[in-house]
């Protein structure tokens, strides 16, 4: 019997992203291959680590006491790997994050300045990501923490949501609807309207919002990021719907942002994975997250 490295990475990545398609995704190898390895990693150990059901793996008790002891032999050989890393760049360790783009304008910033002024001696790498890729970089280890401007959902994934925000009408400057206070969504209804993509996070609550109201999202043009959004209302293409987070950054001042009188709710979220250790420079920064963020 001989359990190897590379069989014990695949078998970790199947338990963590809970299928072979998931592994082969964090792993950027083929689904045949996984599936190749756990089946003879499962012949050489002589035990069944997976029950197929209705084309799903659900993990066997041998299976998930394997992981156990798996997992935290993976968690070992990172805490090796950082400390050889910390050892060669003299420093005290490296904190990776990654947000949403929306959340890149002021709320990570201002934490992650906090952050590195109480702890100058952690290096912080930090990326801003899609909700789509967010549970594979957690998952990976690519990042110690994310933090994602809507829930995300997975079973190996640890969601806090710790402050709400609400999304927006983005105008330019002299519109008709800017003497309003606030704007039902009936009034945006009337004017050319920039959304978001349907196929998203954001086109899919806001059209939502607009079918709750009885009314029909008809928009003149989509668009899968907020800054562009902006943008183009900025350049007279129409006005938008945002999350307040972008609307309110700097670098769009000279358009008007008017709050919508049916609330659409924005509630960001801390991403860890569900096999996280305690203790680390996540918590200092989770910690600081927190205090600068209290939900509404």
């Amino acid at each position: 019997m001989n359990f190897r490295l590379r069989q014990m990475e695949i078998f970790r990545s199947v338990m963590l992203t809970g299928s072979i398609n998931g592994a082969a995704k964090l792993l950027f190898i083929s689904q045949p291959a996984v599936s190749r390895i756990i089946s003879h990693t499962e012949q050489t150990l002589g035990l069944k680590l997976f029950s197929r059901a209705k084309g799903k793996l659900i993990p066997t008790p041998e299976g998930i006491a394997l992981f156990r002891q798996v997992d935290e032999f993976y968690d070992h050989a990172l805490q090796v790997n950082n400390f050889a890393r910390d050892l060669a760049q003299g420093a005290t360790g490296t904190l990776n994050l990654s947000s949403s783009p929306c959340l890149s304008y002021s709320m990570m910033p201002l934490a992650i300045s906090r952050f590195v002024a109480r702890y100058p001696k952690i290096r912080v790498v930090y990326h801003t990501t899609l909700l789509n890729d967010m549970a594979i970089e957690v998952l990976s280890n690519k990042v110690d923490v994310a933090v994602a401007v809507m829930p995300i959902q997975h079973v190996n994934l640890k969601v806090e949501v710790f402050t709400s925000g609400k999304m927006a009408c983005v105008l330019p400057q002299g519109h008709a609807l800017e003497r309003e206070a606030s704007l039902s969504l009936a009034d945006v209804a009337r004017y050319p309207l920039i959304a978001h993509h349907p196929g998203i996070l954001f086109g899919k609550i806001v059209t939502a919002a607009f079918h709750d109201a009885g009314l029909e999202l008809r928009s003149r043009i989509d668009v899968f990021q907020t800054d562009v959004a902006c943008s183009l209302v900025r350049a007279g293409a129409g006005i938008a719907i945002v999350d307040e987070y972008t609307a309110s950054a700097g670098a769009w001042s000279d358009l008007v942002v008017r709050p919508l009188a049916q609330a659409i709710t924005l509630t960001p979220c801390i991403v860890r994975s569900a096999f996280d250790r305690e203790g680390n420079h996540a918590d200092k920064f989770v910690e600081i997250l927190r205090s600068e963020n209290t939900r509404h």
